[in-house]
């Protein structure tokens, strides 16, 4: 293909100069598509494009500069050229095809590594595109770069990948021409005449200028039309005048099929005279085509059709897949002609969409529903079948816009379903969550109008639909569509006594999301229940030790730490964490995932320093094989800041607690849960350590977030309001801890009950109030009840337990009742120094008779 429009310097012929770079290559050069040997014409515009990008890289421009016009006008050949011509002004090059959002990530999160800050190939694709792009803002190691995306959509698609930088240059190209929000615009146009002259004569016999005229007219002096030309009458050797005659035949077939304007009859006649060529000399490079034309007008790669696939599509391509020589004098009938582009470099096939579309036309719609199968086929046959392993994340980033391309979607072939399935898995597992989330929504919809709303594979799709929108944050849609699938599956009559182990797993999964969305909800008895019931099936179903059980049993253990059974949570996490270290391995990260639970139920039942040390070995296993910002390590990590805390290592916890909050709000964003909850541990640690301002604000904000994300009586958002009583009480603001507190406690009663442990903790910082208020009797008296609860329920040794009855000896002390006082202290200090050690600040402060504070760690939902 040759390149874009803007008139050329010379009114008769363009300048045929070939530019060549000066001085050494970038010392990254990624992705970029190979140079045009046919590239013909564009000086002015070549240069005009030159002089934006090198203002680009002043310090005070930071626009990027967007090259528009229609499909076939040249803008990527007329980037290309412009990157090789200017390679050594630049120390980084990176060619970004942007059609679809999964490639964009996948291209700049493999730039990562180039740049040396993309540690492994582990973990969310998202986030390590964001490192890459914070890279280049910041212009380490590389402030030359230039980022070229390829055949951009639009503005708001494109901005989030944009590098807001002082550094480097942006190139877009694209046919929708509304950019000026977020970039500087140069429109391309077709060639003027003495460009499509100069670009016909360059690839064949020349023609005389009246017949040179007449062939550019009627092309319409689009480049792609003129390249395809020029490349037919190189392959032949045919007048022009022969060539008009057929170009004229073939107009005339497409205008009785109603071409929209002359720009597309022009290309679709040019190329017509080319395909009528194939079909008799080639048939199986034709079929060929007529695959290729329901795949993306995206880099196709040559595996597809060197693999087994299954079902026929036409017997002379069938014999050609077969064959791997057939298939390659099919491919050189398919370049000879230009009717596609191979690019070598990564073994691949690029169709331009206006050939598509002229194969579309052509076929009969049987052809068009044979060849649609066909490219459905090869791709269910590329298919990985392992969307969750990240190995195989850069197949998928492949195939992906084909899919979608194909209408996969619509398949009713088995084969193709699972392609669907994972292509949603794998989209949810790379990190793009808008593009998982609009893919799995067209095909659960499809799968409806498909196959019913009660088909195994639409509720399939709708469960992991759920399972995005859960992800995303967004509850109440995810609820919504988890309790309408539960209700489809158990809806559902077995048709034999015993259901398929496929459907029975389908269906607890989806009572599984059920309790997911409960625990959101705060109904965290219900909850339980639900997770109980599949366990117990699964364990019936499938054995302790098959893998959909041990997920079960985690959840579980999740469910039994929410309602305060700490030790049935220990017990079952213990079970499970062993089963997984035999069955997966100790550093697994489901096993690993199931010790850090284990942690927690070490610590909430008080075991501090224990929990700490076995929480240290677990993060350091983590980044063995993880980068920091993985979820999963900043779970772990978050849980670790907490065991530091309770352990007494305050410091040690409010470094790590800046450190994971910086990332999660970065990768989640500030209203995203899990970086509430960071927010919230930070601003304990801050406490601690004397920040009070900060903890004051950070806590502040957390309630707030809380309340919009879970509402106000969940009881993350009632433990939020309790952190905050205490950082207000500890600021002198008495009166209004105590309001917190006492909404805090009186919610807590009603949702969880008066034994529940996050009740009894904020009975214990509401007794605090009262006694900061002078209320001392009744200070008492409600320390008195939660000692009692607190000592059924958690026992007389764990240090929840301990703080109140430390409390409740100043309450003695305060109204004169010295002795009992005195008692209580000296037992409670005993048994501190026992539990917690001589150096914990929780043993210091009780030695100097100071009134101690419960601070409240979400738990995970």
């Amino acid at each position: 293909m040759s390149s874009v429009a803007e008139p050329p310097q010379s009114s008769t012929t363009p300048s045929t100069r070939r530019r060549h770079s000066q001085g050494p290559s970038p010392a990254v050069w990624e992705n970029v598509p190979p140079r045009n040997p046919n590239f013909t014409g564009r000086e002015r515009l070549l240069d005009e494009l030159a002089e934006r990008l090198a203002a680009e890289r002043q310090p005070t421009a930071v626009l990027p500069e967007a090259m528009y016009g229609l499909g076939g006008i040249g803008k990527s050949q007329l980037a290309i050229e412009y990157v090789y011509e200017h390679q050594a002004d630049y120390d980084l090059v990176c060619w970004v095809p942007s059609e679809h959002t999964p490639g964009i990530v996948n291209v700049l999160s493999h730039l990562a590594g180039r740049l040396g800050v993309g540690v492994d190939a582990d973990g969310d694709a998202s986030s390590t595109m964001a490192r890459a792009l914070d890279a280049l803002r910041r212009g380490v190691p590389y402030t030359r770069w230039l980022l070229v995306f390829d055949n951009a959509e639009n503005a708001q698609t494109l901005a989030p990948y944009l590098p807001n930088s002082q550094h480097g240059a942006v190139l877009i190209t694209s046919r929708n021409p509304q950019w000026e929000d977020i970039a500087g615009c140069l429109e391309v146009n077709v060639f003027e005449r003495a460009e499509s002259i100069a670009l016909l004569n360059k690839r064949g016999p020349e023609l005389s200028p009246q017949d040179a005229d007449l062939l550019a007219e009627a092309l319409g002096d689009l480049p792609l039309a003129i390249e395809q030309a020029a490349a037919w009458r190189a392959q032949t050797g045919m007048p022009a005048q022969e060539y008009l005659r057929l170009f004229n035949e073939k107009r005339s077939d497409l205008l009785f099929e109603g071409a929209p304007n002359l720009y597309q009859e022009s290309v679709a006649t040019a190329w017509n005279v080319s395909l009528d060529r194939v079909e008799h000399t080639n048939p199986e490079a034709l079929h060929l085509l007529q695959v290729c034309s329901y795949f993306a007008a995206e880099p196709i790669p040559r595996s597809l059709f060197s693999g087994v696939h299954h079902g026929t599509i036409s017997p002379e391509l069938d014999a050609a897949l077969a064959d791997p020589m057939r298939l390659g004098r099919a491919i050189r009938e398919i370049k000879r002609f230009s009717l596609a582009r191979i690019d070598p470099r990564n073994n691949s096939l690029h169709m331009h969409r206006l050939v598509q579309i002229v194969l579309a036309q052509r076929m009969t719609p049987r052809e068009r529903e044979r060849m649609r199968f066909g490219a459905q086929s090869l791709l269910a046959s590329a298919d990985p079948r392992d969307p969750e392993a990240n190995a195989h994340w850069d197949r998928y980033s492949e195939l992906y816009p084909h899919v979608v391309a194909s209408d996969a979607i619509h398949s009713t072939d088995p084969w193709v379903r699972d392609l669907v399935f994972n292509t949603a898995k794998y989209l949810q597992r790379f990190g793009d969550h808008e593009s998982a989330l609009q893919f799995t929504r067209e095909a659960h919809r499809a799968a409806t109008e498909l196959f019913g709303t009660d088909d195994e594979k639409t509720l399939q799709l709708a469960w992991w639909l759920g399972w995005i929108l859960f992800s995303m944050g967004r509850y109440e849609e995810a609820a919504q569509i988890n309790e309408a699938t539960l209700n489809a599956h158990e809806a559902l009559t077995p048709s034999a006594p015993t259901r398929a182990v496929e459907a029975r797993e389908s269906q607890l999964d989806a009572i599984g999301a059920v309790a997911a969305d409960l625990r959101v909800k705060g109904d965290f008895r219900k909850a339980l229940d639900q997770s109980r019931r599949v366990f117990d099936t699964a364990t019936i179903a499938f054995g302790e030790d098959d893998p959909f059980t041990l997920n079960a049993a985690h959840n579980l253990g999740v469910a039994l730490r929410l309602v305060g059974s700490f030790r049935e949570a220990y017990e079952l996490d213990r079970t499970t964490w062993e089963l997984k270290q035999t069955l997966l391995g100790a550093e697994h990260e489901q096993t690993l995932l199931t010790r850090v639970g284990l942690t927690i139920d070490e610590r909430e039942l008080g075991l501090y320093q224990h929990a700490r040390n076995r929480q240290e070995e677990v993060v350091s296993q983590y980044v063995r094989h993880l980068r920091e910002d993985n979820p999963a390590v900043l779970h772990a990590k978050r849980v670790l800041a907490v065991a530091r805390r309770k352990a007494g290592d305050h410091e040690a916890a409010l470094d790590l607690s800046e450190q994971v909050l910086v990332i999660m709000e970065a990768r989640f964003g500030p209203e995203h849960p899990d970086t509430i909850a960071a927010a919230l541990g930070l601003s304990v640690d801050l406490r601690y350590t004397g920040h009070l301002d900060r903890a004051r604000e950070l806590a502040e904000a957390s309630l707030e977030r809380y309340r919009r994300v879970f509402g106000d009586e969940h009881p993350h958002t009632v433990s939020a309001q309790a952190n905050l009583a205490i950082t207000s009480r500890m600021d002198g603001r008495l009166e209004a801890a105590h309001e917190l507190d006492r909404a805090a406690y009186a919610t807590m009663c009603d949702k969880l009950g008066e034994r529940h442990p996050l009740t009894m903790v904020v009975a214990t910082n509401l007794a605090s109030d009262l006694a900061g208020l002078g209320r001392h009797q009744e200070a008492l008296e409600l320390g008195t009840e939660t000692l009692e609860h607190s000592t059924e329920v958690l026992g007389e040794m764990h240090p929840s337990t301990l703080t109140v009855a430390a409390n409740r000896a100043l309450d003695l002390r305060e109204l004169a009742r010295d002795e009992e006082g005195e008692e209580q202290h000296g037992q409670t200090l005993a048994a501190m120094r026992e539990r917690l050690g001589l150096e914990h600040p929780a043993t210091s402060d009780l030695e100097s008779w100071a009134r101690a504070n419960c601070f409240i760690d979400p738990l995970p939902l």
